[in-house]
């Protein structure tokens, strides 16, 4: 999620998502979580990021930069799991990295296998073709996800990452309103927020659309094989049109477009309580004074 600031001081890019009983807060240097432990108290971990992009410039060309992005998110989005995962377990039951990375190779297999390979399998069992059966397949893909979304969100431990992901939205809110950040004034901010990488989920699905219609029809399994090998260029596609529509999201037209992946959010976020809120708050205070520092 690439939000931005808008206060009148420099501009600061902030990225986020909920983890295990936390939130983890990122912007172009810095990556901060911060968990709420057994014992009620907030452990905070920062760390520098040195993003390869920035190394290269090769990589800051559009579509290039995007999956670097994806890729690079997915990896610091792992690093928080695991920090928060341990952070809340007994000595005994903490994971070991080996333990997090075959969790987290079953969890993209399974991704892969659900929205990819099933909702293919599904549609051409309706006997369509062209345009109309990849509608459809995007049509079953999205109605696999609001399903999964919506029973997950009935499990205990993913309500409570679903109600960090509101506090996480929450405490950004007051963060670009401008307002003081303590729990008072956040707590009075939507947990919604209209550029949060659940609205990627939608371009995702639009610009699929797009690409499988103008590939070749080399046969069923080659047709399969796209859904899978394509996967990082739509996301790199998709990455570029997130960005545009950050920069134009003061106008109308964008306001519109991105409504749907709001009303995503429904499913994606719960209303935090006051102490969700407050590691949120942590979280994206200590990243803007690294930043600061800087």
């Amino acid at each position: 999620m690439k939000l931005t600031t808008k206060r009148e001081e420099p501009s600061l890019a902030f990225g986020g998502q909920a983890v295990i009983e936390g939130v983890m807060i990122r912007s172009k240097k810095h990556m901060v979580i911060c968990v709420r432990q057994p014992n009620d108290e907030i452990l905070t971990k920062t760390e520098e990021i040195k993003s390869l992009s920035e190394r290269y410039k090769v990589l800051r060309l559009p579509f290039l930069r995007g999956i670097v992005a994806l890729f690079e998110t997915l990896y610091l989005g792992i690093k928080g799991l695991y920090f928060s995962a341990n952070a809340t377990l007994e000595e005994e039951e903490k994971l070991s990295p080996k333990e997090i990375a075959l969790s987290v190779v079953l969890a993209l297999a399974l991704t892969i296998f659900l929205f990819s390979i099933v909702p293919f399998f599904l549609t051409t069992l309706l006997n369509l073709g062209g345009v109309v059966f990849n509608v459809t397949e995007s049509v079953v893909r999205l109605g696999i996800l609001l399903l999964y979304l919506a029973s997950i969100s009935l499990v205990g431990e993913f309500r409570s990452v679903f109600q960090y992901h509101g506090a996480e939205h929450t405490a950004i809110n007051a963060y670009e309103a401008g307002v003081e950040l303590n729990v008072e004034n956040a707590k009075k901010y939507s947990r919604f927020h209209p550029r949060c990488g659940t609205s990627f989920l939608l371009i995702v699905t639009l610009i699929s659309i797009l690409f499988f219609s103008i590939m070749p029809n080399l046969g069923y399994f080659m047709r399969l094989a796209y859904r899978v090998l394509l996967i990082p260029v739509i996301g790199a596609v998709s990455y570029e049109v997130l960005k545009l529509s950050d920069r134009y999201k003061d106008s109308k037209v964008m306001k519109v477009l991105v409504a749907p992946g709001l009303g995503l959010q429904y499913l994606t976020t719960r209303k935090p309580d006051e102490k969700m809120i407050a590691v949120a708050l942590e979280a994206v205070k200590e990243v803007n004074r690294l930043e600061k520092s800087d």
